[in-house]
């Protein structure tokens, strides 16, 4: 069991600045493509809730007489909302009938002038700013957007001391003085937490007092465990663990769609399944299965995380997780309720599901009987063996004549007296080819089948559509592991023997 130590960096908005850096090409082309991107924009995302509209009142004397362009976050993304040309005074106005979405929006000129702010419920305001750092933004008359400024310069003064002390403790000679040092980055850290916690107790039902600590997962007070816990380094870190997986979404309100209007409600997502849970079939389930139901009431972000859990383990390489896909799909997908879903994606997940649902872990391995080489046939089932793995390869496919020959040397024939058999199953129909492919590489003490009229259906029942698959069944033929690579073989075969 592995345990993944969260890295929560309660500085929630640090991550728009570090997404920026990985976007402006794809912002450029949107730019490019502005009247594109406004009519997708219409079509696909209402942007707009009634109210009395946007007036932002824009003064940038560094891009007098340029376009500039008002453009907000959508998860990962960024989509252009409106622009304006500003006058020979840096002056200019962004004006809506209706209002915009609340959530983090940017200033964009080009890749060099740019900057971010928060938009929250009052949208008649000016913003200012002398250069295009944050740390000389200015807003008025919006009280969520100047919290947001004010709290990035602090922000900036915490960092600026941080970055000195963790060059001192580079330099520091002694335990005691890299101990005070570590000390003084606690102290900062918890620093802003209490500025965020101030902001929420002063503005409750706010954006803002949400953004700033939405990505703050608190940690738990050591002399609240048992002592016999605080004394056992391997129960501490579990104890530490579960008290943070319980914990991790009590400062981000995954019903709030606003959140979908940054860029880290998807960071904050990936974060929680794949580090805040045990990387289990059994253990994610209940966990995924309970967020998704919460939040079903809200369609955007119901689709937003089924979505994402749906692509995420249909292409997981942590084996077992499929079987979570599987779920996702016939519960969410092939009943209905993925109103969002295409034709296209509909015929995908079907045929992803046709070829997944039969071998899943932990799930007795269909069975079949094949022709051998030699003209007679044999039955997986009646195959009696420690562990049986069913090889399916072709020739031509470069991977296989690589994987199957060392698998045959490397493999087989050091377990093949320990109780190890191999169904390896010619996936073609061309004998020749086959025969060659046998006589080349040496390949007749194991079992050699083929199916050339595929009458068995195991291409489907085995999802052959990479090769090679590899299924390990034990003396049950139960399928236990699939898709190795050949050192997860070995060091699963080296356990068990």
């Amino acid at each position: 069991m592995k345990l993944h130590k969260l890295k929560i960096n309660p500085l929630g908005f640090i991550f728009s600045t570090i997404l920026t850096l990985t976007i402006y090409y794809n912002f450029e082309r949107k730019l490019e493509q502005m009247n594109r991107f406004l009519l997708l924009a219409g079509c696909f995302l209402p942007f707009f809730v009634s109210g009395q509209g946007l007036q932002l009142k824009l003064q940038l004397k560094q891009a007098a007489g340029e376009k500039v362009y008002l453009a907000h976050y959508y998860l990962n993304n960024i989509y252009v909302d409106d622009s304006v040309q500003l006058n020979d005074s840096g002056k200019g106005i962004f004006r809506r009938d209706s209002l915009l979405h609340q959530g983090l929006y940017k200033i964009y000129v080009n890749k060099n002038k740019h900057f971010d702010f928060l938009l929250g419920a009052d949208q008649h305001f000016k913003l200012t700013n002398t250069s295009f750092s944050i740390e000389t933004a200015r807003a008025a008359g919006a009280v969520e957007t100047e919290e947001f400024l004010a709290y990035m310069h602090f922000l900036n003064r915490i960092n600026n001391k941080g970055t000195l002390l963790r060059k001192k403790v580079k330099t520091a000679v002694s335990d005691d003085e890299k101990s005070a040092i570590k000390d003084s980055l606690e102290i900062l850290s918890k620093q802003l937490v209490t500025y965020g916690l101030r902001v929420q107790k002063k503005y409750p039902d706010s954006f803002i007092s949400k953004f700033l600590l939405a990505n703050y997962v608190p940690e738990p007070e050591i002399s609240d465990f048992p002592e016999k816990v605080q004394q056992n380094d391997s129960l501490l870190l579990l104890a530490r663990f579960y008290y943070q997986q319980k914990h991790f979404w009590d400062y981000f309100d995954y019903t709030d769609e606003r959140f979908l209007y940054t860029p880290f409600f998807k960071p904050k997502l990936e974060t929680w399944f794949k580090k805040a849970l045990f990387q289990r079939y059994d253990s994610v389930r209940g966990p995924v299965f309970n967020l998704i139901e919460e939040v079903k009431p809200y369609p955007r972000i119901f689709q937003f995380i089924t979505s994402w859990f749906t692509n995420t383990t249909v292409n997981s390489n942590i084996m077992g997780m499929d079987a979570l896909f599987i779920d996702l799909a016939k519960i969410y997908y092939l009943s209905g309720e993925a109103f969002w879903a295409s034709d296209i994606t509909l015929k995908s997940i079907r045929e992803n599901v046709m070829f997944i649902q039969n071998n899943l872990i932990g799930e007795k391995a269909p069975d079949f009987t094949m022709e051998t080489f030699d003209g007679e046939f044999v039955n997986l089932n009646e195959t009696e063996a420690k562990f049986l793995i069913v090889l399916i390869y072709e020739p031509n496919c470069s991977h296989c004549r690589k994987f199957v020959p060392k698998f045959y040397n490397e493999v087989y024939q050091k377990y093949k007296e320990k109780g190890l058999k191999t169904f390896a199953i010619y996936s073609m129909d061309d004998r020749k080819e086959w025969s060659d492919f046998l006589i080349e590489h040496k390949l007749f003490d194991w079992i050699n089948v083929w199916d050339p009229e595929n009458t068995t259906n195991f291409k489907i029942l085995y999802d052959a559509r990479e090769t090679p698959g590899v299924y390990v069944l034990n003396e049950n033929k139960t399928i236990v592991a699939k898709k190795l690579s050949l050192n997860q073989i070995k060091e699963m075969l080296k356990k068990a023997f």
